[in-house]
């Protein structure tokens, strides 16, 4: 069956001196409601939207359900799952969710469990809403990440050998439902025909808990004690202001009366050591044998993870299908992507085309996979971008864009960077020649504070935020470019080199990637920290010695922005996040167990030994 789908999606156009295969960036039909049943958000069309959602599965079917079914794992335990079916003759395509949130929660809100369940089962699917080990209403202990492989197999392979199933399983969910996703498909269950993990990382050292070796606070403690035991716990009656400053951190759980195991050993196991490797080796991509279409958004806690994901499967996936059948879509979302249904996120509005209809491209994909219907989506290219500033979506081939130009803006000074009101310059000129050092004095009793961004799941704004509050600290050093002449794009992963010093035996260093609107508000973008003992490796840690300069190579993972004309682009350095990131001592100590609080002295240089920059991946335009 074919509809000239191809041919359509592929439509070339000229956008801003740019060759854009898409038609998604160039005409679009006027915006118009979903085709979902009852009200809703009026959602921008995707391409050839007209084309492909009629052969969308349609709501024809009533249900049934059975609750509490106990499906057996290897071991023993029994894991509670309520089944959804269509009331009529099967067997069908069947869709998993495992998730350590209740089963049965959310009837009557946006994308709740209850209605996950009810939506795909009206479409003609088997619906498996499954509470994770030691949750809610199933058996055992929950020990985050580590039960989920032989658990989601075990769970997989019970479910194939049903009589309403056909054979044919994808799994779904956001945030838990997508990681263990990431967990069981390297298992092989015979099976699993696709997933579609939402917000979901499958390296779960660097991306929920340590970042280039520095703890994430905020996200491991806050989520962590939500799920101390086997319901959902309360946890905005503490303050939060002052219960993150508790010392040392892997007690401040039970400061407060509650116990968690895994926070316990996250804390205990700093590196990336064989504790992490059982769930995050990059080497489970060659174990994989599954498609899979990556939803996320730039402000996610997980940000980076889809284009880890889609590299590693593209790269190294078991079949040549499933190294060819990997997509992704990032918007201007947090890690709730029911951002997707509002336009505005944090303190941007991103104008009506952020607002996209993710469920129903996500059915479009397994209605491909798990149906045969060919509805196209596997002729478009396999990345959709937002790009911010100019709020457009564009389709693109790969990741990093191939026509991207990596260019150095270097740290400029006359010693006086400190806050937006010194005289920092991001510069094109460059490297520099004889110049002063920044310095400024890291005190971890009065860090620089977390103020939106990339964070999750603990009290706090998310996404993008104004920072002109932050820029005015003297321990921020603020560089900034001229005021642009020109528009730029800079879509792509971003690191900043920072040639530093510190008196302390060890610390961190802070960068943060931001756009300066003409009246001077300041939009984070992405930002990034390295604990200076995992410089070189997050394995195998080395000290510093006080005094001795040192090359920081700082990973602010990626964003896709237009500045526009008559903006500024902006790079804030710092040593502290908080509360997204602990405190570092500047002892020397465990973070886990530290105590004692010191401040340092922290020496930037950018001279002509030491060029200190950033490297911003520009796309011609």
């Amino acid at each position: 069956m074919t509809l000239g789908i191809s041919r359509s999606i592929q439509t070339l156009c000229v956008v801003g001196g740019v060759l854009v295969s898409t038609t998604l960036a160039c005409s679009m039909p006027s915006e118009r409601p979903t085709l979902d049943e009852g009200a809703g958000p009026v959602f921008y069309p995707l391409p050839d939207e007209e084309i492909w959602r009629p052969l969308l599965s349609q709501p024809d079917y009533e249900i049934k359900r059975q609750f509490n079914v106990m499906v057996p794992m290897r071991d023993g335990v029994h894991l509670s799952s309520d089944i959804y079916l269509p009331d009529a003759p099967g067997p069908f395509p069947t869709m998993l969710m495992r998730r350590p949130y209740d089963n049965n929660a959310g009837s009557n809100v946006p994308w709740g469990t209850v209605e996950w369940g009810v939506y795909y089962a009206k479409r003609g699917y088997a619906v498996v809403l499954q509470d994770t080990r030691g949750r809610y209403d199933s058996e055992g202990e929950f020990n985050a990440w580590h039960d989920d492989p032989a658990d989601g197999y075990d769970t997989l392979e019970w479910i194939g050998q049903q009589p309403w199933c056909n054979e044919k399983i994808g799994m779904f969910g956001s945030s838990y439902s997508g990681l263990v996703q990431w967990l069981a498909a390297p298992e092989g269950s015979q099976y699993l025909k696709a997933i579609a993990p939402w917000v979901a990382p499958s390296d779960f050292y660097q991306s929920p808990n340590y970042t280039q070796g520095a703890f994430q606070l905020g996200l491991s403690a806050g989520w962590g004690m939500g799920m101390t035991t086997r319901t959902a716990q309360d946890i905005s009656v503490f303050d939060w202001e002052r219960l993150y400053r508790h010392l040392p951190i892997i007690d401040l759980m039970a400061s407060v009366g509650y116990e968690n195991r895994f926070y316990t050993e996250w804390l205990s196991h700093p590196d990336y050591d064989d504790y992490w490797k059982e769930v995050s080796n990059p080497e489970h991509f060659q174990r994989m044998d599954v498609p899979a279409f990556s939803f996320d958004g730039w402000y996610d806690l997980y940000a980076n993870a889809p284009f880890v994901n889609f590299n590693g499967m593209r790269k190294n996936a078991l079949s040549p299908e499933a190294r060819r059948s990997q997509k992704l879509i990032q918007g201007p979302w947090t890690h709730a992507l029911t951002r997707s249904l509002t336009t505005k996120v944090g303190s941007i509005d991103f104008g009506p085309k952020a607002m996209v209809d993710l469920r129903s491209l996500e059915l479009r994909w397994f209605d491909y996979w798990l149906k045969g219907i060919e509805n196209g989506i596997m002729d478009e290219p396999p990345i959709m971008l937002f790009i911010m500033g100019e709020n457009v979506w564009r389709f693109e081939n790969e990741w990093p864009l191939s026509r991207t130009q990596y260019v150095n803006y270097y740290l400029r000074s006359d010693g006086e960077a400190n806050s937006v009101s010194g005289d920092g310059v991001l510069s094109l000129e460059g490297p520099p020649g004889d110049e002063k050092s920044d310095t400024f004095v890291y005190d971890p009793e009065d860090p620089v504070p977390t103020l939106g961004g990339q964070i999750c799941c603990w009290p706090g704004p998310e996404g993008p935020h104004d920072q002109r509050s932050v820029e005015q600290r003297e321990d921020v050093l603020v560089f900034s470019t001229p005021v642009l002449e020109q528009d730029i794009e800079i879509t792509g992963p971003i690191v900043a080199k920072i040639y530093a010093a510190s008196t302390a035996v060890d610390t961190d260093f802070t960068a943060k990637l931001v756009d300066v609107f003409p009246d001077g508000y300041a939009v984070n973008l992405t930002d990034g920290i390295v604990k200076a003992t995992h410089r070189e490796s997050l394995e195998n840690p080395s000290p510093i010695i006080p005094g001795e300069i040192y090359e920081y190579t700082i990973d602010l993972w990626a964003t896709a922005n237009m500045f526009k004309k008559g903006h500024q682009i902006r790079l804030e350095v710092s040593s502290s996040n908080f509360p997204r990131f602990a405190r570092n001592p500047n002892t020397g100590e465990p973070i886990a167990t530290a105590v004692q609080m010191i401040p340092a002295t922290q020496t930037i240089y950018h001279d002509a030994t030491y060029s200190s920059h950033i490297v911003l991946p520009v796309i011609p335009r």
